[in-house]
């Protein structure tokens, strides 16, 4: 079925900003978090959600969008369920990409790394942190799993509130936890004029850990 939209003929020129290797930061994630502050502070929408991008044994890959949860010096955290199909992939090839896109700024950020689980201490810090229900619905929801409709998920959600009712704390399941992404590569895109994008990558050193910054070609 054809189209209604042209869509060769949406283009937008980029024009806001500038980025230059004199005026970023030296470490990458120092570059990421002042980033990330602008993000927030310009009130844009899920400002933490970024592509996550995954492959399995065979090099399927698949994508799906999750959200931050922390930045350290270490790497970039996220949550979920280990059973899930990213956990799967996860499971098989601890390599993989991220991806945060800001259109409002006219910015993305591409990160390349290796993955490994947080300590079960940071899981359960998390988890705690979060509502009630979410909680709950993490126990409830066999992620990734068919399921013969959404009442089976909500009567899951209600026999489980009722399970942990008048516990003080309701545990974390094993199977869901953190995620720390170690980044190798991380790149700084921001949208230019005549399609001239700024691109300025740091790649870390093998040998010294050090970061290599260097200009891509848009």
């Amino acid at each position: 079925m054809p189209l209604t939209v042209d869509l060769a003929s949406i283009r937008k020129n980029y024009s806001l900003q500038e980025l230059n290797e004199s005026s970023v930061a030296a470490h990458p994630y120092q570059q990421f978090d002042t980033w990330l502050q602008a993000a927030i502070q310009a009130a844009l929408p899920e400002p933490t959600a970024m592509v996550l991008a995954t492959a399995d044994p065979v090099g399927t890959p698949s994508a799906r969008v999750v959200l931050l949860k922390g930045v350290t010096a270490e790497g970039f955290l996220f949550f979920t369920n280990y059973l899930s199909h990213k956990g799967q992939d996860i499971a098989h090839n601890s390599a993989v990409a991220l991806t945060f896109f800001w259109p409002e700024l006219e910015r993305q950020v591409r990160i390349e790394g290796k993955v490994e689980k947080t300590t079960e201490n940071e899981s359960d810090a998390y988890f705690w942190s979060r509502p009630l229900g979410s909680q709950i619905g993490a126990w409830a929801s066999p992620q990734s799993k068919r399921v013969t409709n959404r009442q089976e998920l909500e009567e899951a959600h209600e026999q489980y509130t009722a399970k942990f009712a008048g516990l003080p704390k309701i545990p974390r399941p094993e199977h869901w936890g953190g995620y720390l992404v170690r980044a190798h590569l991380v790149e700084f895109w921001q949208g230019r004029p005549n399609r001239l994008h700024d691109r300025i990558v740091y790649t870390k050193n093998v040998t010294n850990a050090d970061w290599q910054i260097s200009r891509l070609a848009p």
